[in-house]
């Protein structure tokens, strides 16, 4: 059998990409984005940092001090511990498809699937007090835009959903009856969930549709959605990002205790971490998060102090009996059965 180590490396990304994934797996459109990214990431540094050609690279350069020097140039470039394993992740899976393809090139995806993963360091992840959910929900003003973000701000948390799940959102996706209000989420892996909402969180919803949704506004089915050049499209996450910090620094002015760095995934956190304390049970908490594994939404089964004073209350100390002394004698006996001197 032809060796195919000397084939170029992205010879099979565009299938791997626009073919394997999108039709014979099914990843979602925000996965396939995410492993193009990885691979045009991987490129780049091939073609600036290696100065290597797209046109000369091969699978037989794609070795595992390559790679440990592309995830020592995500860090360089800012990347977080996740988006790094993120990115190589995506790199695996391509090699494993492209080994799929060619067997010859199973060795190389061997190797590089024990490149181990960057690690975490374990830090306490922050969470938002009432207070300061409060003060941030009360800094958008009474106006057009400020309509919509304190929409957004008020669905988010309620929803405990994703960012990008949220913006995916269409207007057919929320049912806002008064009795039994929910919106219809796509999660990862192209699952839908169905999440409740509060009655309050349908009637901000409503509120907004009614400003938002008049025979004067664009015609598109996005629940939220921005005006560029006058079409509108979907919302960026990074205009979410952007205006939550702003309120959260504002805010900050009023309740100290709000962290500087406020993001929109710290709501969902927020919010999860409070059902759970307010005893519902972690598997439906994992159900609302849209976790797969129940291991993943550990992470949000975060015990109040309340929590752990009521369990070390429940706990009853046992009464001792006097004992008698294991050894008697002096020390100097005693230390010579114990072997000392």
């Amino acid at each position: 059998m032809k060796n195919s180590h000397n084939n170029l490396f992205f010879s099979m990304t565009y299938e791997f990409l626009d073919i394997y994934l999108v039709k014979q797996v099914g990843r979602s459109p925000d996965t396939i984005e995410s492993y193009r990214d990885a691979l045009t990431l991987f490129r780049r540094y091939v073609l600036n940092e290696l100065n290597v050609s797209i046109t000369k690279f091969t699978f037989a350069d794609c070795t595992r001090n390559c790679i440990f020097g592309f995830l020592d140039y995500l860090k360089t470039k800012g990347n977080k511990t996740g988006t790094r394993n993120q990115r190589l992740a995506a790199l695996k899976s391509y090699l494993w498809f492209a080994a799929d393809k060619d067997v010859t090139l199973q060795s190389i995806a061997l190797e590089v699937s024990r490149v181990p993963q960057v690690k975490n360091p374990a830090t306490e992840k922050q969470v938002l007090s009432e207070d300061a959910l409060n003060a941030i929900f009360s800094q958008p003003t009474n106006t057009h835009m400020g309509l919509r973000n304190r929409t957004i701000l008020i669905l988010l948390y309620d929803s405990a959903v994703r960012l990008a799940e949220m913006l995916n959102l269409r207007v057919e996706d929320s049912c806002l009856i008064e009795q039994n209000p929910y919106i219809r989420v796509m999660g990862k892996g192209s699952k839908e969930r169905v999440i409740a909402i509060h009655v309050k969180t349908a009637q901000h919803i409503q509120q907004y549709l009614e400003v938002y949704r008049s025979k004067d506004n664009p015609n598109t089915d996005l629940l939220f959605y921005t005006i560029i050049k006058g079409k509108a499209g979907k919302m960026s996450e990074g205009n979410v990002e952007r205006f939550l910090q702003q309120y959260a620094d504002k805010a900050r002015e009023s309740c100290p205790d709000i962290p500087v760095r406020v993001h929109p995934h710290m709501l969902r956190r927020t919010r999860a971490t409070n059902l759970y304390q307010n005893g519902v049970e972690l598997a439906l908490v994992s159900r609302i998060l849209g976790h797969a594994y129940l291991d993943t939404t550990q992470l949000y089964a975060k015990p109040s102090l309340a929590m752990m004073r009521q369990a070390m209350d429940s706990f009853i100390v046992p009464q001792t009996k006097d004992e008698k002394p294991l050894w008697t004698g002096s020390e100097e006996e005693i230390a010579k059965l114990c072997g000392l001197r």
